[in-house]
C-alpha cells in the first residue's frame, strides 16, 4: 500500500501554486473558447456558415499546437521553468484583457484572433507544465503529481464549459465571461508567483525559430526515445484521438441517441470528467505510488470493453414528445447503462494516460524532456485532426451511425494497443505482475524504502513459491533483475515475464556449467551498471516452508561486486497453490495476506552466507 496519500501533495508549497496555476489556465481556455462558440451560435446575427465558424475555432486553438510545441519544448530547455511559467502566465493576463474587449464590443474577428493566441500561450505552456512535474516532486510521488494534474485539468475543462454556458444565458454575458476570464487570469498569475525555482535543463541550447525545422527535430528527438518512451507518446496521443472523437460526438449523440437537450450533453461531460478524475486519482493507490505501467493495459481493456458497452446500450432509451432535460434523462431506465459506460470510460481513461504521463517523464533525460513533451504535444494535435477526419469518413462517406462509430474505434483500440505492447512487452508483463498482486494475494510490503532509488544493490529473500519473483517485482519501485533456477525461467506464460524483465536463468554447476558461468557474468554486467540484483540463496523453493541454507552463489557475487545487501522476507506464502505445500489448494490461500519484509542494509564486507540466512529467517519470523 501507499505510504502517503496524493492529496498531501496539495499541502507542499512546492506542487500546490503550481497544480492551481495550470487549473485556472485550463479553465480559462475551455471558458473562452466555449463562450465564443456559444456568440456564433446563438448571440450574432450573420449570415456566415456558423458551422464553419465553430470548425474554425477549433482549428484556431488546435493550430499553434502544431506551430509553436518545438518552441515551447526549447523554452522550456533553456530557461527556469518557474520564470517561463510566470511569463506566459502574465501573457495570458493581456491575451484574456484583449478577449474581454473583444466580447464587450462584439467583435467577431478579434475574439477569433484572441483565440488562436491563447492556442499559442498553451502550446508554449505544454511542455513546462509537464516537464516541471518531475523537479518538483520525488519519483514516488510522480504518479500522485500526475494523477492530480490530470483530474484538474479535466474538471477545470468541465467548468470551464459549465461556466461559459451558464453565463451565457444572463442578459449581460459579455461582461460577465471578460470579467471572469480576466479575474481567473490575474489570480492564475499570482499563484505562478508561488511557484518554487526550477532550474534550466540546458541553458546553453540555441533557439531555432525555423517553425518547420525545428518541429521536426523535436518529432524526431520524441520518436527516436527508447521504446518505452516512444511508444508511450504515441499511446498518449492515441488516448487524445479517442477522447476527441467521444467528445466531439456527445452533442450530437445526446441529442439524437438519448432525445436530451443541452443540460443532457452538460451532464454527460459531467459524468465523462467525474470518471476521468477518479480514474486518474485511483492510479496511485492501485500503483502502490510507484509508476505501474502494468495499469496502461488494464486502462486499455476497460476503455474497449466499455466502449463496446456503449454501443450496444445506445438505443434503448425511449423518445418522447418533447427533448429530455438531465433529471427527465435519468428517471429512464435506459439511460443508466449508457450513463456507466461512459464514466467507465472516463474511469479507464484515466489509469491508461496517468502512467503514460509520469514514464515519459521518468524515463526521459532532464535536458531532453521539454523537448520530448513538445514531441507529445505536435502528436496529440496530429491525432486529434486525425479523429475528425476518421469521424468524417465513417460518418459522413461510410454513413455508419454515431455509436456505431464508437463500436470502430473501440476495435482499433485495440489494434492499437496490441502494436504498443508488442513492440514494448514490459507493458504487458508489468501487467501480468501487477494483476497477480491484485487478484490472487493482497501484497503488503514494510521497510521497502531502505532499498536505495539509486546505484547497485543486491537483495536476497527466502524461496517460498514459483511467484516469488513476480511479487517482489509488482512490489518494489525499482526495476529488479531476478537470478532463478533455469527451469523455472523457462515455466510457459512466466518466461515471457522472466525474459521481459531481464531475469537470470542459473542452473546448478554440475548440471550445466554454461548457464552458472554465464549468470554470475550476467550478474557481474548488471551490478556495474548501477541495478538491483535479487536473489534466492537457498538454490531452490522449499519444501517444508521453512528458510533453507543459505548456498556459497550469494558470497562469489559479493567477492567480485562488494555492493551492499537488502535482505527480504516473504511470509504468507507458505500453502498458496504455487508453493509446495502439501495442504496447498488453489482457493485455499485466494486473496490471502502476503507481506513483504526488507531489513536494514547490509554491507558487503558483513555480508556472508550465513549471516544473511539469520538476517532472513529473524525477518521472516513465524509466519510462514
Amino acid at each position: 500500500m501507499t505510504e502517503h496519500s496524493q492529496l498531501a501533495l496539495l499541502g507542499k508549497k512546492r506542487f500546490l501554486p503550481f497544480f492551481v496555476t495550470q487549473l485556472l489556465g485550463a479553465f480559462n481556455d475551455n471558458a473562452f473558447k466555449q463562450a465564443l462558440i456559444l456568440v456564433i451560435l446563438f448571440r450574432i446575427a450573420s449570415d456566415a456558415d456558423k458551422d464553419l465558424l465553430v470548425n474554425l475555432c477549433a482549428l484556431l486553438f488546435i493550430l499553434p499546437f502544431f506551430l509553436f510545441s518545438a518552441l515551447g519544448g526549447q523554452l522550456g530547455e533553456k530557461y527556469a521553468k518557474d520564470a517561463l511559467i510566470r511569463m506566459i502566465k502574465l501573457a495570458e493576463v493581456v491575451i484574456m484583457a484583449v478577449g474581454a474587449l473583444g466580447l464587450l464590443l462584439g467583435n467577431l474577428p478579434l475574439m477569433l484572433g484572441v483565440l488562436f493566441v491563447m492556442g499559442t500561450q498553451s502550446a508554449l505552456f505544454g511542455p513546462v507544465k509537464y516537464s516541471i512535474l518531475p523537479q518538483m516532486l520525488k519519483e514516488r510521488e510522480l504518479i500522485g503529481g500526475n494523477a492530480l494534474v490530470e483530474m484538474g485539468t479535466f474538471l477545470a475543462i468541465l467548468a470551464g464549459t459549465i461556466t461559459a454556458g451558464v453565463l451565457m444565458a444572463h442578459e449581460q454575458y459579455a461582461a460577465l465571461i471578460a470579467s471572469v476570464v480576466v479575474l481567473v487570469a490575474v489570480l492564475g498569475y499570482l499563484s505562478s508567483r508561488a511557484i518554487p525555482f526550477a532550474h534550466a535543463a540546458l541553458p546553453s541550447l540555441p533557439l531555432d525559430w525555423n517553425i518547420a525545422r525545428q518541429s521536426w527535430r523535436i518529432l524526431r528527438m520524441g520518436l527516436g526515445q527508447r521504446p518505452s518512451v516512444s511508444r508511450s507518446l504515441i499511446g498518449n496521443s492515441w488516448f487524445w484521438f479517442l477522447g476527441a472523437v467521444y467528445l466531439t460526438q456527445i452533442p450530437a449523440y445526446a441529442k439524437v441517441w438519448l432525445h436530451g437537450d443541452e443540460s443532457v450533453v452538460t451532464l454527460i461531460l459531467t459524468v465523462f470528467s467525474l470518471g476521468i478524475g477518479l480514474g486518474s486519482m485511483l492510479c496511485e493507490r492501485m500503483s502502490d505510488g510507484k509508476v505501474e505501467i502494468g495499469l496502461v493495459p488494464f486502462g486499455s481493456i476497460g476503455l474497449t470493453v466499455f466502449g463496446l458497452l456503449l454501443w450496444w446500450w445506445s438505443g434503448q432509451v425511449v423518445a418522447p414528445e418533447a427533448a429530455y432535460d438531465w433529471l427527465a434523462l435519468l428517471a429512464q431506465p435506459g439511460a443508466w447503462p449508457v450513463l456507466l459506460c461512459i464514466a467507465g470510460i472516463g474511469l479507464f481513461g484515466g489509469f491508461y494516460i496517468v502512467p503514460l504521463y509520469a514514464l515519459i517523464q521518468a524515463r526521459t533525460a532532464e535536458d531532453q524532456r521539454a523537448r520530448v513533451i513538445a514531441a507529445n504535444n505536435i502528436l496529440n494535435a496530429l491525432f486529434m485532426v486525425l479523429s475528425a477526419l476518421v469521424s468524417i469518413v465513417f460518418l459522413s462517406v461510410v454513413e455508419i451511425s454515431i455509436p456505431e462509430l464508437f463500436l470502430v474505434v473501440s476495435l482499433m483500440n485495440v489494434a492499437v494497443n496490441s502494436y504498443i505492447f508488442k513492440l514494448v512487452p514490459e507493458f504487458s508483463m508489468r501487467f501480468l505482475v501487477w494483476l497477480l498482486g491484485h487478484s490472487l494475494y493482497r501484497v503488503q510490503h514494510q521497510g521497502l524504502e531502505r532499498i536505495p532509488e539509486e546505484g547497485a544493490a543486491v537483495l536476497v529473500c527466502n524461496h517460498v513459491s514459483f511467484v516469488d519473483a513476480l511479487l517482489i517485482g509488482g512490489a518494489v519501485r525499482r526495476p529488479v533483475r531476478f537470478v532463478m533456477y533455469y527451469k523455472i525461467y523457462n515455466l510457459p506464460v512466466l518466461n515471457f515475464i522472466f525474459r521481459t524483465a531481464g531475469a537470470i536463468p542459473i542452473a546448478g554447476r554440475s548440471e550445466d556449467l554454461l548457464t552458472y558461468d554465464a549468470a554470475f557474468k550476467k550478474i557481474a554486467e548488471y551490478l556495474a551498471a548501477g541495478e538491483l540484483v535479487c536473489i534466492f540463496p537457498e538454490g531452490k523453493l522449499t519444501r517444508d516452508g521453512e528458510v533453507d541454507e543459505f548456498k556459497a552463489g550469494i558470497e562469489r557475487i559479493l567477492d567480485s561486486n562488494p555492493v551492499p545487501v537488502i535482505p527480504l522476507a516473504l511470509q504468507g506464502l507458505w500453502g498458496s497453490f504455487f508453493s509446495y505445500s502439501p495442504q496447498k489448494g488453489f482457493f485455499k490461500r485466494f486473496w490471502s495476506k502476503v507481506n513483504l519484509v526488507a531489513g536494514e542494509l547490509i554491507p558487503a564486507t558483513e555480508a556472508d552466507r550465513t549471516a544473511l540466512q539469520a538476517r532472513v529467517s529473524q525477518l521472516r519470523g513465524e509466519l510462514r
